[in-house]
C-alpha cells in the first residue's frame, strides 16, 4: 500500500460523530497551518452547539447533524473525505478508503464510534436502535405495531420506553430495577410513575402521578398503563450517521397502530432465550411456549424467565460494541476487554502516531478514583477535545497532563422531562461493600442521593432542578470529611450551599 499515497496529510482523522469532528477542531485552532483530513462515510457531520460550562466539570451541549462543508468553512486547512475506510497500514503510515483512494498521515487519530450490539444478526424482526437511520426505520415500523419487546436497560431503552404511544410494549431488563446503568432501585421508583402518567404536552414533568408499585420478586413482572392522549409532532430529518443523543425521539412521532396511550410490562432479571418465526413456535416440541399474549405474531421472544411473547418486531437497544472492524487487519493493536482499543493517558494506542477517541477506545490508564469510563456523548466530546491536544502537543513537542475532566466522572441528561446529574461514582461502582447512601426523594419532584465512603462523598444522583450539582461537585472534589453533618446532609430545611461556600 505505501508506494501509491495520493497525498500525505499531517493528521487523519476517522469518523464524523461527536469525537472525531471535535478533535479536527482542537488541531485546527492549535495548528491552524496543518493539513488536516477527515475521512467520513457519510454526507453529515454531527457539531456541538449550544456548549454550555456549567461547573467545573459539568458540561452541556446539542448535537446537531450538519453538512460537512460547515467545518470545512471552520477549518480552512481541512479536507473532508467522503468514504469509508477500507484499510488501514501502519506500519507504512497509510490509509486506504473503500472508493479506491490511498492516503498517507503522520499521526491519525481513530475516532469510528460503536456499533449496536445485536440480539442477532440478520433477522429482519430485530431492530438495533443506535442512530438517526435507525430511529427512522423504527418509527416506520412502529405505526403498523401493535405490540413491540425493548430488551436493554441503557438510555436509549429508558427514552423508548417512555416515548412510544398507541402500542403495547414488553420491556425485558436484565437487573432488579429500570436503567440500571444510571439509576439504582430508588431513583427507578422515583421515575416509574412517570410511565404511568399520560405525558404532559412536552412541557414541564407532570407533578402528581399516581404511584402504585412494589418491588418485584425475582422474575416477576410490572405493568403499567396511562390513557391515551394526543399531541401533535412534527417528523424529522433523515440522514444516516453516528450515535443518537439524548434527545434523538424529538420530533419524531413515536406511535403504534393502538387507541391506548402507554401500556408498558416490564419483565425483571431476565434476558433473551430465544427467537422464534410463528413456524418455529409451532414445531417446537415443549408445550411450554405457550405465548403470555393470545394471537398470531410475526415473531416470537423467548425469555430466561420461561415466559413468551408475540410481538410485531423486537427492539435490541443493549448497548454498543466498539467499531474496531477495520483497523485491526494486519496491525497489532492492543484490544481492551470490551473490544475497544486500548488508550494511554495521552489517547495513544499501542501502535506509534495513532490515537483514538470516543466510543471505539478504552481508556487504560490508571482512573482517578471519581472516574469511570462509559460511552457518553460528553465523553466523546472531551476525549476528542483531548486527543486533539495530545497530537498537536507531540507535533509541537510539548509537555501534557491529563485533563481535569478526566478527575471526576460527570454527566447531565434527562430521562422522563426530568434533569438528571449525574456525579462520581454515582450507583457505588467498585467500592464494595464499604460505602453508604443518604437518600431523599419528594415524589414526582427530586429524588437525591449521595454516595459516601469513609465519610467523604464519592458520587451522587441528582433527578429533578435540585440545584445541588455545584456544592455537590465541590465536595466530592475536595474529599471534605462529612461525618460530622450524618444525615442533617440532605436535611431540605438547611440550605447546604451556606455550609459550603
Amino acid at each position: 500500500m505505501a508506494d501509491k499515497k495520493e497525498k500525505t496529510f499531517q493528521f487523519v482523522i476517522v469518523g464524523g460523530g461527536i469525537a472525531g469532528v471535535t478533535c479536527v477542531e482542537q488541531l485546527s485552532s492549535q495548528i491552524p497551518s496543518a493539513d488536516v483530513a477527515l475521512i467520513t462515510a457519510g454526507p453529515h457531520i454531527k457539531a456541538v452547539t449550544n456548549y454550555k460550562q456549567l461547573s467545573k466539570t459539568l458540561e452541556e451541549f446539542d448535537v446537531e447533524e450538519r453538512p460537512s462543508s460547515v467545518l470545512e468553512e471552520k477549518c480552512p486547512n481541512l479536507t473532508v473525505i467522503h468514504s469509508a475506510l477500507k484499510s488501514l497500514d501502519t506500519q507504512s503510515h497509510s490509509v486506504a478508503t473503500t472508493d479506491g483512494h490511498v492516503f498517507g498521515y503522520e499521526k491519525l487519530c481513530i475516532c469510528s464510534g460503536g456499533r449496536p450490539k445485536l440480539l442477532t444478526q440478520e433477522n429482519p424482526y430485530v431492530l438495533g436502535i443506535r442512530d438517526t437511520d435507525s430511529a427512522q426505520e423504527f418509527q416506520k415500523r412502529l405505526s403498523k405495531a401493535k405490540t413491540i419487546v425493548v430488551v436493554g436497560n441503557g438510555g436509549i431503552a429508558l427514552e423508548l420506553v417512555f416515548e412510544v404511544e398507541g402500542c403495547e410494549v414488553i420491556w425485558a431488563v436484565k437487573d432488579k430495577a429500570i436503567g440500571n446503568t444510571f439509576f439504582d432501585p430508588g431513583a427507578a421508583q422515583f421515575l416509574i410513575p412517570s410511565l404511568e402518567a399520560n405525558k404532559p404536552e412536552r412541557a414541564a414533568p407532570c407533578k402528581r402521578p399516581r404511584y402504585t408499585t412494589e418491588e418485584p420478586a425475582p422474575g416477576g413482572s410490572h405493568t403499567f398503563t396511562a390513557d391515551r392522549h394526543a399531541r401533535g409532532r412534527g417528523s424529522g430529518p433523515t440522514e444516516t450517521g453516528s450515535a443518537l443523543g439524548p434527545d434523538w425521539h424529538e420530533g419524531i412521532v413515536l406511535r403504534g397502530a393502538e387507541q391506548v396511550s402507554r401500556r408498558v410490562s416490564v419483565e425483571y432479571q431476565c434476558e433473551v432465550e430465544r427467537i422464534l418465526t410463528s413456524e418455529e413456535l409451532l414445531s417446537s416440541p415443549q408445550q411450554t411456549l405457550r405465548p403470555e399474549n393470545g394471537g398470531s405474531w410475526p415473531v416470537y421472544i423467548q425469555l430466561t424467565n420461561g415466559k413468551t411473547f408475540g410481538c410485531d418486531f423486537v427492539v435490541s437497544a443493549t448497548g454498543v460494541v466498539p467499531n474496531t472492524e477495520p483497523f485491526l487487519h494486519g496491525n497489532k493493536f492492543v484490544l481492551a476487554d470490551d473490544g475497544g482499543l486500548q488508550v494511554d493517558d495521552h489517547m495513544m494506542t499501542s501502535e506509534p502516531d495513532v490515537y483514538a477517541a470516543g466510543d471505539v477506545c478504552t481508556a487504560c490508564w490508571e482512573h482517578s478514583p471519581l472516574w469511570q469510563q462509559m460511552r457518553l456523548w460528553t465523553q466523546a466530546r472531551q476525549m476528542g477535545w483531548y486527543a486533539g491536544r495530545c497530537m498537536a502537543a507531540h507535533v509541537l513537542s510539548e509537555p501534557i497532563e491529563l485533563d481535569f475532566c478526566f478527575e471526576l466522572f460527570s454527566h447531565i441528561t434527562k430521562f422522563f422531562n426530568y434533569k438528571v446529574v449525574l456525579l462520581g461514582k454515582f450507583n457505588g461502582q467498585g467500592l464494595e461493600p464499604d460505602y453508604e447512601l443518604l437518600v431523599r426523594c419528594t415524589k414526582g419532584q427530586e429524588y437525591v442521593k449521595v454516595v459516601l465512603s469513609g465519610g467523604r462523598m464519592v458520587g451522587a444522583v441528582l433527578i429533578g432542578e435540585t440545584d445541588l450539582e455545584e456544592t455537590f461537585e465541590n465536595l466530592i472534589l475536595n474529599q471534605m470529611d462529612l461525618t460530622p453533618y450524618g444525615e442533617e446532609l440532605l436535611n431540605p430545611n438547611i440550605d447546604i450551599e451556606d455550609y459550603f461556600d
